[in-house]
């Protein structure tokens, strides 16, 4: 990658392995007049789009774009001066360039470890008239991953208030007939795939949540009509961030395409004193001219080696199992027990105790805040039990939900005020619980103390960090009445804080996110947290799609899939004990689940799937995902992973219902080698030795499947 200037014709082109990314100042105005596949440095790359030369504010392609000048288009910034204007200017001052990637004070962000892996550039604009110096921050990656965010500083003399500032837009010339997709969704049912044509106006996607939220993931894309998972265009953006996000495609009248990502503007108001900065947070930009597919396989190689972060990010995932429902709130320590020497004999290798363990929580509806164990439960404390644990060759988890309080605790009757609130108002429980402000620095202070109490001094292996409610009154009892509409990102800002302090003083502490289930599964915690916990519906077959949709930006290795007891406790389905298996191992692998309850002909089932699972969970958790079949799009699904050397591979197969007389299934394969030939093993055994490109071409025919709810999963290894 590198980043070629040409001086005369005032261009920046951004250059990867596999995308070229071009800039051009025009009347001092940055215009992107290129995104796509790889253009050669040598080309002249002048009127890449026609009419610049007319310089119609309106009809630009903006990398930037401003309010009340002309351009009527949703703008990327909003700024409110000491006159009670809103009219900024913002026009090119200079340039810097460097090799590597800078880092992001505060905030989580995509790194680098070597200069030579990455190349920035930063564009200076300045509104001279209000004193405010933009700094738009670029850095492109050898695979053809962008990274942006802004950088505003006031150098004026008075105090100015920003009201909009997203991380990233981008003016796609010629796009108006493309596509919208995005995951949306709800509690159980995240991630779904939605798809919809572009038109003149807006479609905007969002959080107004305080958390990036069930609802919308902070992922839009326009796609070239017909793309799919191998062929067509795809413009991506994902926005490294937890809180309240906004992303919006909007249509002109000249078929432009603006594509827009950051803060949600919503009830967002920061003010800049003289002197002081904001930086936003990081979008994260994606070309593919190879699908959707190719899109995954960028952000998913981007965001496993360079997004996730200490000692976890390249180790395999350990198997759990969690007690959640097996007990509920419902246990002892000597149930705790059985359950990890039950997972013992079958090869698990962490338990995790979920919530019930601390103050007197014998429901929801109190002690969040009191992170004292429970020596009602565990009489003889959580040290004794996670050593007994260990001595049976488990690690030990814990679960926590940091975040919260509940009225009912000695936290809340201590301090009542440090929760979120606005004086005189209500405060609205959520399953009976408020949410801690986070903003405030005492706050975060006796989190640390409390957590690091516990880490000190119980052999914690893995953390559940939940997060089980939106919020609410969004308002903190410390800040000027001026300064409130800044608490929702403060908040975040002070959570990143947090988890950047005890990530760092707990390295060898395995931390996966949770927010009742995909509730915040977005690139800011896992720069924090290598993993998720996807949704609380563990149903097999609604985990499919979940998973599916998940998987087209976030990579396996950040999915938690758990087996769960039947009938499921979400949907009420029966499914086999293979099928729930075979879908689980698609992710990091574990049991939510009572193991004492099963037969031994069940523990035999069990312990093969362990066993399975460890012989692949390398390929699964590192090895690059193609997905075969959508079950968006019919009855079955697939996907296979395979090894970077395009050795090995293991392909899965599902088929939700069956059908009567069915004519047989041939599966095309994807990512192997034309030239290598493959011995393929199934279920049965040994299916015969096939060559690479038959394999893709022709296919691999499915043996036949009897009944609902069935799976089947084939391994490859090359024989060359």
């Amino acid at each position: 990658m590198a980043i070629y200037i040409n001086k005369s014709q005032h261009i920046f082109h951004l250059q990867s392995r596999v995308t070229s990314y071009v800039i051009q100042i025009i009347d001092g105005y940055p215009l992107l007049v290129y995104w796509g596949q790889r253009l050669s440095e040598k080309g002249n790359l002048e009127k890449l789009v026609p009419g610049l030369e007319k310089t119609e504010l309106g009809s630009m392609p903006h990398e930037y774009p401003q309010y009340g000048t002309g351009d009527f288009r949703s703008p990327a910034y909003q700024v409110l001066l000491e006159d009670g204007s809103r009219i900024t200017e913002l026009r090119f001052k200079g340039y810097s360039t460097g090799a590597g990637k800078p880092a992001l004070d505060g905030l989580p962000y995509v790194y680098t470890e070597t200069d030579h892996e990455a190349d920035n550039l930063e564009l200076e604009l300045e509104d001279a008239y209000a004193g405010i110096t933009v700094l738009l921050k670029y850095c492109i990656f050898r695979d053809g991953a962008i990274t942006r965010s802004v950088h505003f500083k006031n150098n004026g003399h008075s105090t100015i208030k920003l009201l909009r500032a997203l991380s990233a837009n981008v003016d796609l010339y010629g796009k108006s007939h493309y596509e919208l997709l995005y995951l949306a969704g709800h509690w159980a049912r995240e991630a779904h795939l939605q798809r919809r044509p572009l038109g003149p106006g807006g479609t905007s996607l969002g959080s107004k949540r305080g958390m990036s939220s069930h609802q919308h993931n902070p992922f839009a894309a326009v796609v070239s009509p017909g793309a799919d998972e191998d062929h067509g265009e795809v413009f991506a953006v994902n926005l490294v961030y937890s809180g309240n996000f906004h992303a919006e495609a909007e249509v002109d009248a000249f078929g432009v395409v603006r594509l827009g990502i950051g803060l949600n503007p919503f009830d967002f108001g920061w003010l800049l004193p003289p002197g002081e900065s904001f930086q936003t947070p990081e979008a994260v930009l994606v070309y593919s001219n190879e699908g959707i597919g190719g899109m995954s396989r960028i952000y998913h190689r981007l965001y496993r080696n360079r997004l996730c972060r200490g000692v976890h990010r390249d180790k395999e995932r350990p198997i759990l199992v969690n007690n959640w429902e097996a007990t509920y709130f419902n246990f002892t320590a000597e149930k705790i027990e059985a359950i990890a020497e039950t997972g013992s004999h079958l090869g698990i290798e962490l338990l995790v105790l979920d919530d019930g363990w601390f103050g007197k929580r014998d429901s929801d509806n109190s002690s969040l805040g009191d992170w004292v164990e429970d020596r009602r439960k565990l009489p003889s404390g959580l040290r004794d039990l996670a050593e007994r644990i260990e001595r049976q060759g488990l690690q030990f988890g814990l679960w926590f939900e940091p975040e919260m309080i509940s009225p009912e605790s000695d936290l809340y009757r201590k301090h009542p005020d440090w929760c979120l609130h606005v004086e005189g108002r209500r405060r609205t429980e959520a399953r009976w619980q408020l949410v801690l402000d986070l903003s405030r620095p005492e706050v975060r202070d006796y989190l640390y103390d409390a957590l690091a109490e516990i880490f000190t001094n119980v052999p914690v292996s893995y953390v559940k960090w939940d997060m089980n409610r939106a919020l609410t009154e969004i308002g903190s009892a410390t800040a000027l009445p001026e300064n409130q509409q800044e608490i929702a990102h403060r908040y975040v800002l002070g959570l990143y804080e947090l988890l950047n302090k005890l990530t760092t003083a707990f390295p060898e502490i395995l931390f996966e996110s949770c927010s009742s289930g995909g509730g915040r599964f977005d690139p800011g915690m896992l720069y924090y947290m290598p993993q998720t916990w996807t949704s609380d519906n563990t149903d097999a077959v609604e985990r499919l799609k979940i998973q599916y949709g998940t998987s087209l930006v976030y990579p396996v290795s950040t999915i938690g899939a758990h087996v769960s007891a039947v009938p499921n406790h979400q949907v009420h389905r029966d499914t086999s004990l293979k099928f729930r298996g075979d879908v689980a191992m698609s992710g990091n692998f574990g049991y939510e689940l009572d193991l004492t309850k099963f037969t031994d002909a069940e523990k035999i089932q069990l312990k093969e799937q362990v066993a399975m699972y460890k012989e692949h969970r390398s390929l699964i958790q590192k090895g690059d995902l193609f997905r075969l079949r959508s079950p968006f799009q019919g009855n079955e699904t697939s996907w296979m992973f395979v090894s970077d050397n395009r050795l090995e591979a293991i392909v899965f197969y599902f088929r939700v219902l069956a059908k009567p007389n069915p004519a047989a299934d041939v599966l095309q394969l994807k990512g192997l080698d034309h030239s290598y030939t493959y011995e393929v093993t199934g279920e049965s055994g040994y299916m015969g030795t096939f060559g690479g490109d038959r394999l893709m071409q022709a296919g691999l025919i499915i043996p036949t499947l009897t009944g609902d709810y069935t799976s089947a999963w084939f391994k490859l290894s090359a024989t060359q």
